[in-house]
């Protein structure tokens, strides 16, 4: 297994994690078959939003002797009443619910505590401005969570958040499909099929500037709905309308800027140990980009999506990595300190391309590298 830094956090995090929603509606025998498969594979990412008690204490007894293997994302304003889960905005259930999540997990802290389900500017602005950010700043000072995060659907909403330097940790729903529908405040419009009926061309503006800023910020993203709720696996229910491997929608996440991890709701020990051999997959069968090229209703025609086909160059440069930097600092409007830094460690820089046009050729998204290539020795010089 494969760990990455979760953004300015000091947390490692597998590049596999594990959402728990696939032990929702089974007993505790599948929900230790799930932890032990988790443990033996090196996956140490868990996302806990469902606030069903019976399903907390069954993580808890499976957590028992083994807390510290695993870094736990645990949400904040999720509530069980009348025998299902609801968001809310209540500071006290908000608080009964988290001390009773600690106690049912039998744990005294969590890794990092998720503000639930910010789709709204206007939410966000109730979130940000009252007694929710509070009660999350006291567990924090109080040692009870390490690190604020918060989950959203919506990139105009999650990227104020960002900005606002309150989350370290963004949770995110990233996949070929919904990278390319516009910010909504309603998250059942990213998987509606009447959004699919005609052509979607090129990644949606807002959700890119989302990804760069939480890199440049060092905010990291966790990723959830990877497989579309699994529409993306099956041609006759994707919205793309063609069917994509599960290693192809996890290489896709994976290679977006400031991603971490991906959350897979895995509901047997055979999904969750598919998932995990992503990290022994070969590079063919990771590769998403000749599968998005040929997707019969979207098109990324243009645009780069960092899937390395360009490599090699025959001048040493990693056009993957210039590419990235070169669209951070367009998305800010200047060089970001932290972009500069890491564009001057590259062994070699935009500046010495020779114009071959060969990483231009073998591009599936016809994205006019040379000319990019031209901008980026511009704006970074050596």
């Amino acid at each position: 297994m494969n760990y990455r830094k979760l953004g300015r956090t000091e947390l490692m995090v597998s590049e596999i994690g594990l959402g728990c929603e696939g032990f929702a509606g089974h007993d505790e025998t599948l929900t230790q078959k799930l932890m032990n498969t988790a443990e033996q594979y090196g996956i140490n990412c868990l996302d806990l939003y469902i606030p069903n008690p019976d399903l907390r204490s069954r993580v808890g007894q499976a957590l028992r002797g083994r807390r510290k293997q695993f870094v736990l994302q645990a949400h904040l304003c999720t509530v069980f009443q009348n025998g299902q889960y609801e968001r809310t905005r209540d500071p006290q259930a908000v608080q009964n619910s988290f001390e009773d999540l600690l106690t049912r997990l039998g744990t005294d802290y969590v890794d990092i505590g998720m503000i639930h389900y910010v789709d709204s500017l206007e939410d966000w602005k109730a979130v940000a401005d009252g007694p929710i950010m509070q009660y999350a700043k006291e567990l924090q000072s109080r040692g009870k969570i390490r690190h604020i995060g918060l989950s959203s659907h919506n990139p105009i909403a999650a990227l104020e958040a960002v900005k606002s330097g309150l989350v370290d940790v963004l949770m995110f729903s990233i996949n070929p499909c919904y990278d390319l529908q516009p910010a909504s405040e309603d998250c059942f419009a990213l998987w509606d099929e009447k959004n699919y009926e005609h052509p979607l061309v090129n990644m949606d503006a807002d959700r890119e500037a989302l990804y760069e800023t939480c890199s440049r910020l060092g905010v990291g993203i966790t990723v959830m709905k990877a497989f579309g709720g699994g529409d993306l696996l099956n041609e006759k229910l994707s919205p793309a309308g063609k069917a994509l491997t599960p290693y192809q929608c996890l290489h896709y996440a994976l290679t977006r800027p400031a991603v971490a991890t991906v959350l897979t709701g895995a509901h047997t020990v055979q999904e969750l140990t598919a998932c995990a051999k992503y990290e022994d997959a070969s590079t063919t069968e990771k590769d998403y980009a000749a599968a998005l090229a040929a997707l019969p209703k979207i098109s990324w025609k243009g645009h780069c999506m960092y899937c390395g086909h360009c490599a090699p160059c025959p001048k040493g440069i990693d056009v993957a990595a210039v590419m990235k930097f070169l669209n951070l600092t367009k998305a800010q409007g200047n060089i970001p300190e932290t972009v500069r830094e890491h564009y001057s460690l590259l062994t070699h820089a935009a500046k010495e391309c020779a114009e071959c046009g060969q990483c231009q050729n073998r591009c599936p998204f016809e994205v006019p590298v040379i000319e990019n290539m031209r901008q980026a020795a511009g704006l970074f010089g050596k």
